[in-house]
């Protein structure tokens, strides 16, 4: 019987020593353990200074223990590893202390990984939940104690591990989340930082400050239960957090607008491993104003309504994006449905074709017919079938009437409307075919708001940016703008024109439910089966343009460009312009008027009878 329990022994230690043995050649390479890793750090801010957001890693400087604030490793110890100057690299008390206390709760309660397991874990391997990879965690962590002095594994810990918002780091966590290097940190600010170490995300202070501050009074506990501190330094510091100042957190409602930025800054800064600081044109109050009109959009018509996305850009004049909503909620999709999503604009094209009639000699006093018209197999027509005969040119964009916008671009040549387009700012490929005059080609939200800028400018083409300046950590300027653009792309005469139509539009025609008490002017656009639902509109100070529709490119439960587009835009602008000065539009110079104010709509035609209809992609309002 002994021989048998000799022999059984024997096997489990060939076994035993064959699996740490394969194991211990199938650990990661340990030579560059003190070469940190990193992608370089972007910090994006808003045009008054404040965070967005941050990409990249974030480290600090590297300290030695002797320069951090002694109050840091000192509550990390109490509070993740208080045997660490006691053990070999792993601990079999606190194991042990940790399964009682485990198996007592019912659930995890305590880790029992010491600290130079914790580092073994976070240089060298996966997070995964797996007995391999605690094996290897433990030779890891025994060669750890072996290669380097306690003070060194702490230290190199203390100057590697996640501490949230993308810090590595103690001090680049000090930075962040308290303005100042970790070497003046405090008890209570070294207690919160070393708090972090349990759960990044979920104690991290600029998401939760309640849950951060009751994390923080834990770590002082284990101070004071460890004989660190005292009762009384505990509760003196304790006392600080409501002195500390208020934590600004990334801004989740604007990281369409901060994955646009980063999307082209290698443009501005080119490449390298340099960590930069970008300076944006986003006002964060714009910003929230313009969340806020979408969602409640949403919120209480969307369901009614079959709609379930949508998205908002407000520029500048000159270009210079101040607000952008991408989609309903980042944190669910991150495409951006102001940028990348490519729809058709309905009638919200329109008004290149307008400009392009005026520049080929057509005024807007000039008759034209509502009747149906035939080009080749194609049919533009209304919704109801009705027409209203004869109107003035004012009064078909005002009320937007396909078929005088087809006509319109056949007086003007559908080439020159592709070259007006693009000379406004729209950048997605036109086809130079007579559908167009309806909106059938795609183009995105920021390119349709962009190309309606030089109406609201007088007349000078802009591009979209949002980019203000580009400092490399040394406080370099990177890149500066000082002003660029395409230079006037329409006369000031055929602007204030265009203002004075667009100006219909919201006074008496499609766009009533857009109106202000300021000068304004915009259009609306609604594509075939209410797949899209647009309006683009301005007042002197802002151009801003609002997309509702739904991802899957399903109808909408007849929303159209003046409805729910129109009083979004609307409640938006009216948040967003409060506290701007009246201005009127830019006006064509003397002689003072070329436009006739166009008539109120014909008996039987209202705002649902201007549709195009049979075989077109495109109707309206």
């Amino acid at each position: 019987m002994a021989r048998i329990a000799v022999l059984a022994l024997l096997w489990v230690v060939i076994i035993g020593g064959g699996v740490l043995g394969y194991f211990a050649l199938t650990l990661p390479d340990t030579s560059e353990l003190t070469k940190a890793e990193r992608r370089p750090s972007v910090t994006i801010l808003a045009a008054d200074g404040s965070l967005l957001t941050t990409f990249g890693d974030l480290f600090g400087q590297p300290l030695t223990l002797q320069e951090m604030s002694p109050y840091l490793p000192k509550a990390v110890i109490a509070t993740e590893d208080r045997r660490f100057y006691s053990h070999f690299g792993v601990d079999p008390i606190g194991l042990l202390r940790a399964s009682v206390a485990n198996f007592t709760a019912g659930h995890v309660v305590q880790g029992g990984s010491t600290i130079t397991q914790q580092l073994a874990k976070n240089l060298f391997l996966t997070p995964e939940r797996s007995l391999a990879r605690k094996v290897r965690e433990t030779q890891l962590a025994l060669w750890l104690e072996h290669r380097f002095t306690k003070n060194e594994i702490l230290e190199i810990y203390l100057n590697r591990v996640y501490l949230g918002a993308g810090t590595y780091g103690v001090d680049a966590a000090a930075h962040r989340y308290f303005g100042k290097s970790a070497r003046r940190t405090t008890l209570y600010e070294s207690a919160a930082i070393a708090g972090l170490l349990k759960a990044p995300t979920r104690f991290n202070p600029t998401r939760d400050r309640d849950k951060a501050a009751a994390r923080t009074a834990q770590v002082l506990a284990n101070m004071v239960e460890a004989g660190i501190v005292t009762e009384s330094q505990a509760a003196a510091a304790t006392k600080e957090e409501t002195s500390l100042p208020t934590i600004a957190g990334t801004r989740s409602g604007a990281r369409y607008f901060a994955d646009w930025i980063a999307g082209q800054l290698s443009d501005f800064a080119g490449g390298g491993s340099r960590d930069l600081t970008v300076t944006t044109t986003l006002d964060p109050g714009l910003q929230a104003e313009a969340e806020a009109a979408v969602a409640e959009t949403l919120t209480h018509d969307g369901p009614k309504a079959a709609v379930s996305q949508g998205a908002l850009v407000a520029m500048a004049p000159d270009g210079a994006v101040r607000a952008m909503v991408g989609g309903r909620d980042y944190s669910e999709s991150q495409f951006n449905r102001a940028t990348q999503a490519q729809r058709q604009p309905g009638s919200a094209f329109k008004p290149f074709v307008y400009l392009a009639g005026l520049e080929a000699g057509l005024r807007p006093s000039d008759e034209f017919i509502d009747a149906p018209i035939r080009i080749g197999n194609w049919q533009p027509r209304d919704y109801t079938g009705r027409y209203q005969g004869e109107m003035t040119l004012a009064e078909g964009l005002a009320q937007s009437i396909n078929t005088i916008s087809v006509q319109v671009a056949q007086r003007a040549g559908i080439r020159n409307v592709v070259a007006v387009a693009h000379r406004l700012g729209i950048s997605s490929d036109l086809a130079p075919e007579m559908s167009l005059a309806l909106g059938t080609n795609e183009v995105n939200l920021l390119e349709l708001v962009s190309a309606y800028a030089p109406f609201a400018n007088g007349g000078s083409g802009e591009w979209p940016y949002g980019i203000a300046e580009v400092r490399d950590t040394d406080g370099k300027v990177v890149f500066r703008r000082t002003g660029s653009g395409a230079g006037r792309v329409m006369s000031p005469e055929f602007a204030g024109t265009m203002n004075e139509m667009l100006g219909a539009v919201i006074g008496h025609g499609t766009g009533r439910s857009a109106a202000l008490a300021r000068p304004a002017a915009g259009k609306t656009g609604t594509t075939q089966d209410y797949r899209d639902a647009w309006f683009i509109g301005y007042t002197a100070d802002l151009v801003a343009g609002v997309w509702l529709g739904n991802d899957d490119n399903s109808p909408m439960n007849k929303v159209t460009g003046g409805s729910l587009p129109a009083q979004t835009w609307r409640r938006f602008m009216l948040a967003a312009t409060r506290t701007m000065p009246v201005r009127p539009l830019p006006s064509a110079p003397s002689p003072p008027a070329l436009v006739v104010a166009a008539r109120p709509p014909r008996s039987g035609g209202g705002l649902f009878d201007n549709f195009f209809g049979l075989f077109g992609p495109s109707k309206d309002p």
